[in-house]
């Protein structure tokens, strides 16, 4: 009968021993060592151990090793380390998939084989709970609870949890921060670059926003992104705030405990109060013994244990938010790169020449919309103890310049640059934009274009479409306007506070101090706008519409906006003349629209013209 046939327990047959028992042995020897010391880099070794046991092909280094789960660079670099003194010592032939005569063989270690403290607890724990000391079942009543996750100390995540928590404190607060500005204010407050990745490594601080996502602290919407923070990742950053202020061990009201490096974190019991473990880590091993190395450093002069500058400057940046105050910036000139490089190598460089002797302190970077502007930049000093000064703060003055020779104005009518490069300045968030014109004498005469058309394209520049104008002979003439404007502007903003405003913002915040005369101190970041003015970006439907409207001969840039303000968009357009009821109607749709200060009509003429290109099917004529 089949019931008297006995029972076979467990598998049927023996698994393979693992073809890779050098690497085996070390990394249980990796996490033997981390769980004698209490650091909780143990439970990635064990991960690593895990994956490896898997894998059922014998490996030549720890490069190889990339592929499987859990291995970073950090535990391969090591891996590869110990190999080579393997060879070094035994030869360069000596076996690597074998192990020596008379060394235990590592087998195959349990997956749960983590710390007999931690299996010791469980097991209590599961016993408190009537699940028995032995047998398989109740696996789930021993598992520790899970701990919340909390992002390290100085740790980008932490950096943004603060830094979206202190923002959303400030009265008349929006809410939420756009990145560039988000990457700003919260490089204060991480040791790692949110721009700049580790040697060896291609994350930034910036990386970790994708797992404070994920865990539902920070939320992400629109386009470009607003960042701001959750109801959980409020509750989080106030605690992490509330240690931050100087709370070190147990808080008798905020509740917060700060463990130090490599101490076992249990959770309370309910009504108990709560533990923020602001070690817990959330990098790999790289980022782990970057820790352990932290956690045995001293105390090092003019900052905390934890590494947290205390210095007055820190205290000003913090208090101020994102004002500068007067006295504490100063106002640099930037040049475009391409003024310095390329083309006539002898004139750019006498600019640059002009300036230098003319004392201009002036900064050459690469601007993606105009050729010069001023920003007003923090005035940072070194801290001691730290190999980089603090990244200094810099906010766009409302002054763009966009410098044209003439024969560089007659190419740029020719293949549309010009009516482009108008179009961005416009709309590049500052308030005040100028076109530099250098005569150049004679030289306009034997260009492609007549005089007389450059000379109304300028005209034009200056009348319809609001730029200001000023004319020069030389590139001698253009670096005395430059000089001149620079000082001018210093001496405007040395007694004014400027707070930064998001581009996304724009209104006609400071329109009744400019109307005065007095220059506006609601300014944009240079990180902001710089990326904000980057040419090839990805464009809404509207954008590409305006784009679209403004190749139409006679209509200019604020025709297109007018239009936009009644039809943004191509489809929107296409429905209202569906609802007209005959071919005039059509036609006469847009003549009524107002555009301009003079609020003139846009006229049949025009508004025929955009209907035809619409609508008519076919090819033109």
């Amino acid at each position: 009968m089949p019931g008297s046939e006995p029972v076979r327990l467990g598998r049927k047959r023996a698994l393979p021993p693992c073809p890779n028992p050098l690497f085996l042995k070390w990394l249980t020897e990796l996490r033997d060592e981390a769980r004698e010391k209490g650091l909780k880099i143990q439970y990635v070794y064990q991960k690593a151990i895990s994956s490896l046991n898997k894998y059922p092909l014998p490996l030549q280094n720890a490069k190889e090793a990339k592929i499987l789960q859990n291995f970073g660079d950090g535990i391969c670099k090591i891996l590869d380390e110990k190999l080579q003194r393997h060879l070094r010592e035994n030869g360069p032939d000596a076996p690597i998939h074998s192990l020596n005569k008379g060394a235990p063989p590592p087998g195959r270690p349990d997956n749960n084989s983590l710390a007999p403290s931690r299996k010791n607890a469980a097991a209590d724990q599961g016993t408190d709970k009537g699940g028995g000391g032995g047998g398989g079942g109740g696996g789930g009543e021993r598992r520790k609870k899970k701990r919340e996750y909390v992002p390290q100390k100085r740790s980008g995540g932490y950096a943004v949890l603060l830094t979206l928590y202190r923002q959303s404190q400030i009265p008349g607060s929006k809410g939420y921060m756009f990145k560039m500005e988000l990457q700003t204010e919260a490089q204060l407050l991480s040791e790692k670059s949110f721009s700049v990745p580790d040697l060896g490594s291609k994350y930034t601080a910036w990386s970790s926003v994708s797992t404070l996502i994920q865990k539902n602290l920070v939320i992400k919407t629109h386009n470009p992104a607003r960042y701001s923070l959750t109801e959980q990742g409020l509750a989080l950053a106030e605690r992490l705030e509330s240690a931050e202020q100087g709370t070190k061990g147990n808080t008798e009201e905020g509740g917060v405990e700060v463990r130090s490096e490599g101490e076992e974190v249990e959770e309370e019991e309910e009504g108990g109060p709560g533990v923020v473990d602001l070690t817990g880590s959330d990098e790999d091993v790289e980022e782990e013994e970057k820790q352990e190395d932290r956690a045995q450093r001293t105390k090092r002069p003019g900052s905390d244990v934890d590494g947290t500058e205390s210095d007055s400057q820190t205290t000003s940046r913090k208090t101020n938010g994102g004002c500068l105050l007067p006295g504490t910036y100063e106002i640099i000139l930037c040049v475009d790169f391409i003024e310095t490089t390329g083309g006539s190598q002898h004139r750019k460089q006498e600019l640059v020449k002009e300036l230098q002797r003319n004392g201009v302190n002036f900064d050459v970077r690469k601007l993606n919309v105009g050729d010069f502007l001023w920003v007003a930049r923090e005035k940072v000093a070194p801290v001691p103890g730290q190999l980089r000064a603090p990244v200094a703060r810099e906010l766009v003055l409302d002054y763009i310049i966009e410098r044209k020779r003439m024969d560089d104005l007659c190419g740029s009518i020719i293949d549309g640059r010009f009516r482009e490069q108008k179009f961005r300045l416009k709309r590049c968030g500052l308030r005040r934009p100028v076109y530099l014109v250098e005569e150049c004498g004679t030289a306009a005469s034997h260009l492609s274009l007549p005089e007389t058309t450059l000379q109304q394209a300028i005209v034009n520049t200056q009348v319809v479409d609001g730029f200001f104008v000023k004319r020069v002979q030389d590139v001698r003439e253009s670096a005395a306007y430059l000089t001149v404007m620079t000082r001018y502007l210093t001496k405007l903003y040395q007694n004014r506070a400027l707070l930064c405003r998001s581009r996304e913002l724009e209104g006609d915040e400071g329109s009744g101090e400019e109307e005065r005369g007095n220059p506006s101190c609601s300014l944009i970041s240079f990180a902001e706008f710089n990326h904000g003015a980057v040419k090839n970006k990805c464009q809404t439907v509207r954008e590409v519409f305006a784009r679209q409207l403004m190749q139409i001969s006679g209509l200019s840039g604020d025709k297109a906006a007018a239009i936009l303000e009644q039809y943004s968009t191509p489809h929107s357009l296409l429905s209202a003349y569906e609802q007209c009821r005959s071919e005039a109607e059509k036609e006469k749709l847009l003549s009524s629209i107002r555009y301009g200060k003079l609020k003139r009509n846009l006229g049949p003429a025009l508004s025929r013209t955009v209907y035809q290109l619409y609508c008519t099917p076919g090819a033109l004529t």
